[in-house]
């Protein structure tokens, strides 16, 4: 789950934000919201552990596709390591191998072999 990242807040320079963007395959969204309305106390317990706060995702259905948006903040200093770290936990990667079927990339994240769309942030805020 790597994303596009803004610059750090002018309010809290140790803050980065991240958006992306994927599709939702329409016959797995029950499925999908079902999976979030009861996720996984371990894969929070790492989300939390790998310093990202506010994490968010939207549903939005555009000309009768499901579209997911998601938002999260991070407050660590190495993302790389982090995001490495969150991929190697065996509890994360059963929970994508729950997740991501649902999913449809949209063609620019496919191409690198993603699921999520990284978003250019042209606006905040502080």
């Amino acid at each position: 789950m790597m994303l596009a990242c803004a610059d750090k807040t002018p309010t809290d320079p140790s803050v980065k934000r991240f958006a992306s963007v994927t599709g939702l395959k329409p016959d797995r969204m029950a499925y999908y919201k079902e999976l979030h309305a009861h996720a996984w106390p371990a894969v929070l317990d790492k989300i939390k552990e790998c310093h990202i706060r506010n994490y968010s995702i939207y549903l939005k259905e555009i000309n009768g596709q499901p579209y997911l948006f998601s938002y999260f903040e991070y407050t660590g200093t190495d993302l790389d390591g982090d995001m490495k770290k969150m991929a190697a936990d065996t509890t994360t990667q059963r929970w994508w191998r729950e997740t991501d079927p649902c999913q449809q990339p949209l063609p620019d994240a496919a191409a690198k072999g993603k699921i999520w769309s990284d978003m250019e942030e042209v606006f905040h805020t502080p």
